[in-house]
């Protein structure tokens, strides 16, 4: 009898267990009388319009580890089913201009401004006062019109191999006039104007720097020591720790993942020493969202502690641009400063950069360059 009931309670302890594990996996369910964390205090009203709506659809341009954090956790916070993509910030701003009013996503989550300044030019975003942006550190980080709001800061520069320079018996560049030199030749991995945001911000920078016909001279004159184009902006920060990139452009947090996450040791970060520009990773509301009560909360929420501190507990580890959440430790462990920085035209950035962009692809088919898709990456 004693073995019968023993086998009994553990038979019921059993399946508390799975039942417990399968709860825990569910979406959590709020009543009315829920409560939020303090970021939301005062927000009562949009958070039961919201969750009325019962859904969210995200484009996310940042790391796709952090994007399906932040989902799972807004899902889970407020009980509204939360489906997201991947996409570049140049795919997605295609696809807004193609859809023209009529989303088939709510938000875009991540990736750096310059595209979002295009789909704001064009009237695509939907402008809404939050109530958290009175934590960005700085106005400099959202739109004068509220059509987006900064999220994080991300400094361009280079990631080189070392032990491939080291066997090439070649130095580190130092500064964008190097990656001009012969020896650099296939060595240099950038990506596809077309379709990153990076990309595109790497033509403003030039042309901020050089001025307009020096700037686009300088991206033809570096096409040249370019071995691929890849589509996403993070793509050659990707393949320097294998060595299949010597040197890759991009934003120096993306090498930073490689150092700490993937254990590339032979990884090292340059900024540009004559000065170099920065990303502001945005958030915003397409305009014509089928949930726009549930998108200008998810516009709070990015706008938290929340959301932010998960980049760097996920692979991503850009500086945070409000004042309530704790910068990760890594960037500045790394001698990043943020401050560090050139003063950058964000007016001219989204006034300019689509003509910007076809003027630098004709400079450099005009020059013989190939521009195929072969070597312009759009997978």
């Amino acid at each position: 009898m004693k073995k019968f009931f023993a086998l009994l309670l553990a038979l019921v302890m059993a399946l508390s267990l799975v039942a417990c594990g399968e709860k825990k996996d569910e979406p959590k369910t709020d009543g009315d009388d829920a409560t939020y964390p303090e970021y939301f205090a005062g927000m009562d009203e949009l958070i039961t319009a919201a969750k009325a709506e019962g859904e969210l659809v995200v484009y996310g341009s940042c790391e796709e580890e952090y994007l399906a954090a932040a989902c799972q956790h807004f899902e889970e916070l407020f009980g509204i089913k939360t489906t997201f993509q991947r996409l570049s910030t140049g795919e997605v701003q295609a696809k807004i201009e193609e859809e023209n009013g009529n989303p088939s996503a709510d938000v875009w989550f991540g990736g750096t401004t310059d595209p979002y300044n295009v789909c704001a030019a064009e009237g695509l975003l939907e402008p809404y006062a939050a109530v958290n942006a009175s934590h960005l550190i700085s106005d400099m980080y959202k739109d004068a019109d509220n059509n987006w709001f900064g999220i994080y800061k991300g400094i361009l520069g280079f990631m080189v191999n070392t032990d491939e320079l080291a066997r090439k018996e070649q130095e580190a560049p130092a500064d964008w006039a190097d990656l001009l030199k012969d020896e650099y030749k296939g060595e240099i991995w950038l990506s596809n104007y077309n379709t990153a945001g990076t990309a595109k911000l790497v033509v403003n920078t030039m042309i901020q720097k050089y001025g307009h016909d020096e700037g686009i001279k300088y991206l033809v004159d570096l096409d040249k020591n370019i071995e691929v184009y890849t589509k996403s902006g993070s793509g050659p920060s990707k393949n320097v720790g294998t060595g299949e990139c010597i040197i890759g452009i991009g934003f120096l947090h993306d090498g930073i993942t490689q150092i700490v996450d993937n254990g590339y040791t032979n990884v090292s970060l340059i900024i540009p020493s004559s000065g170099t520009s920065f990303e502001v990773g945005a958030t915003a509301i397409f305009k014509g969202a089928a949930h726009s009560n549930a998108a200008k909360l998810w516009i709070e929420y990015a706008l938290s502690p929340e959301c932010v501190e998960l980049a760097a507990k996920n692979g991503s580890y850009q500086f945070l641009v409000i004042d309530n959440a704790e910068q990760p430790s890594q960037a500045s462990e790394f001698g990043l400063d943020p401050n560090n920085v050139m003063e950058y035209d964000f007016e001219d950035a989204k006034a300019n950069t689509t003509t910007y962009v076809e003027e630098v692809m004709a400079a450099l088919s005009s020059s013989g360059a190939d521009t195929g898709a072969d070597r312009f990456k759009t997978e």
